[in-house]
This record gives C-alpha cells, sequence and structure tokens, in this order.
C-alpha cells in the first residue's frame, strides 16, 4: 500500500526575508524554504550573494522555482511597497510571512557622548524606521485568517545594555515595543507578531570590531561552550512561522543566552571597552 508524503509545513506560502544575503537572515531564508515556503530574498546591495542563494534555492525545488532576489532598501518606503508587490507578483498569491532581519552597528562601539548624530540616525534608519516601515506594510497585505507572521529580529543586547550599544540597543528596544504594540493591533486577524533575539552569534556582524581575544571570551563564558550558529536562530524563527507557533503571539523570543557578566568587566577595565561586545548581534 502506498502512501502520500504530508506536505511540507510551509507549503504554498510565500515568506519575505529581508537582509537575506548573509548572516542570520540568510539563513533563515534556507530554513523557510526548507520547510516549504516560496522565498523573496530581499537585500539592500549584495546583489551577487542575493542571486546565488536564490539560485542554489531553485536548483533544489527545481523544476519548482521557489526563491527570487529582490532589492530595497527598507527605509524608503516606495522600496518597500515595491518590495510587496514583487513578492504577490512572483508567487501569484498574498504574503504569508514577513522576517524582519535586516540591521546594522556602528562596530566602534561608541560612548553615547561620542555618538555623532549621522550614525545615530542611520543606526535608526535601517534599525527602527526599516522595521516600521516592513512591519506597517505587512499589517495592511498581510493574509488574514490564520498562517499569517510577523516576525522581527532583535537582539538580546536589549537586556543586558552594555556600554558602547546606545544607538545599537534604543533601535532594537524600539523594534520590540512596537511589535508588541501590533500584536494586539492585529487581535482577531489571524496574525502574530513576534521578535526573535539572538545571544552570541558567528556573523560578519557579530565579528565587526572585536578582538580574538575578546571572541574567545564570549564563547568560553556561553553555556555550550561556543557561539551560536545563524541556523540556531532559524530554526526558531521557522517554528514561530509554521502553524504550530500560533500560540506564541506578541512576545520577545530569547535565543542563546545574555552575558551580563561582561559588562562589568568593562567597566572596571578589565577589558577594552571598544572592543567589548559580548553579545549576539543580528
Amino acid at each position: 500500500m502506498s502512501t502520500v508524503a504530508a506536505p511540507l509545513p510551509l507549503h504554498g506560502r510565500t515568506a519575505i526575508v529581508t537582509g537575506a544575503s548573509r548572516g542570520i537572515g540568510r539563513a533563515i531564508a534556507i530554513h523557510l524554504h526548507s520547510l516549504g515556503a516560496n522565498l523573496v530574498l530581499n537585500y539592500a546591495s549584495n546583489s551577487t550573494q542575493a542571486d546565488l542563494l536564490a539560485s542554489d534555492l531553485n536548483q533544489s525545488s527545481a523544476p519548482l522555482r521557489r526563491a527570487v532576489a529582490v532589492q530595497a532598501d527598507v527605509s524608503d518606503p516606495d522600496q518597500v511597497k515595491r518590495l510587496f508587490d514583487s513578492a504577490e507578483k512572483e508567487f501569484g498569491s498574498e504574503i504569508h510571512i514577513l522576517v524582519n532581519s535586516a540591521g546594522i552597528l556602528d562596530s566602534k562601539y561608541p560612548s553615547l557622548a561620542g555618538t555623532a548624530v549621522e550614525d545615530w540616525d542611520e543606526t535608526f534608519r535601517v534599525n527602527c524606521r526599516g522595521a516600521f516601515l516592513v512591519c506597517k506594510e505587512a499589517e495592511n497585505r498581510i493574509k488574514r485568517g490564520g498562517g499569517g507572521r510577523i516576525l522581527l529580529i532583535t537582539t538580546s543586547i536589549v537586556l543586558s545594555l552594555p556600554p558602547g550599544y546606545g544607538a545599537y540597543a534604543a533601535s532594537k528596544a524600539a523594534v520590540e515595543a512596537m511589535a508588541k504594540i501590533a500584536a494586539k493591533e492585529l487581535k482577531g486577524t489571524g496574525v502574530t507578531v513576534n521578535c526573535v533575539a539572538p545571544g552570541p552569534v558567528e556573523t560578519e556582524l557579530f565579528y565587526a570590531g572585536k578582538s580574538e581575544e575578546t571572541v574567545a571570551r564570549i564563547a568560553e563564558a556561553c553555556p555550550m561552550v561556543r557561539l551560536g550558529q545563524p541556523d540556531d536562530v532559524a530554526k526558531v524563527v521557522g517554528f514561530l512561522a509554521t502553524d504550530a507557533g500560533e500560540w506564541v503571539n506578541g512576545q520577545g523570543t530569547r535565543v542563546g543566552v545574555v552575558l551580563h557578566r561582561f559588562e562589568s568587566e568593562a567597566v572596571a577595565g578589565k577589558l577594552c571597552q571598544r572592543r567589548l561586545s559580548p553579545f549576539g548581534l543580528c
């Protein structure tokens, strides 16, 4: 007697992942594709990596074409609208899932007093304004009645609040507040809104501006005695994106650890404050 394989949990659903050309966003896109989703891979400037990822995903799902790379600046409302238009046109369906993983960090790790106004504004332009614009567009266009998911990648730094992360922490904390409000505003629609806040994760953004010694200290301090991998975060996002994650709403899910100990060491001068960053970045 032959058996019919059960459909993948995200079969037939369309997902937009911003910041998908590398790091955590890339891992999330790959994982959602493995769960059956059609993928719109958003990138700001790294077209080579985004196009290569789309090609690899389409080869794995051939003859079906289930991934497309779309350039858009998430801080520009017209480009965000075009991103969503492209998703609907490409796959001929409503959008079911938005994952906002686009983000930047000032790797100089300046104090608040030493933060240039231009750098503060740029951090908020991408991290906060960008999250607002894609969330706003998703609220107006994402599928109602079940299966709609808005997932915003933040950071464990909003809890640990280390020196040198003023603009970054403030921008991500604003996103977490916005997500909780959005979840309440979408009551009754079947759309959930959640944040995923990674701890230390091996990405280009994490390594920027850090010495090898600092990275080694961070890994040693983690309970698993290693840094997190982008796939560790992607699996949590995948769960929240499926029907299994329906009862999780308006939450900030911490993935990994928050290493408060390094804060006091930095203040005491045991670590160079500009090199300190014992926290996962996304």
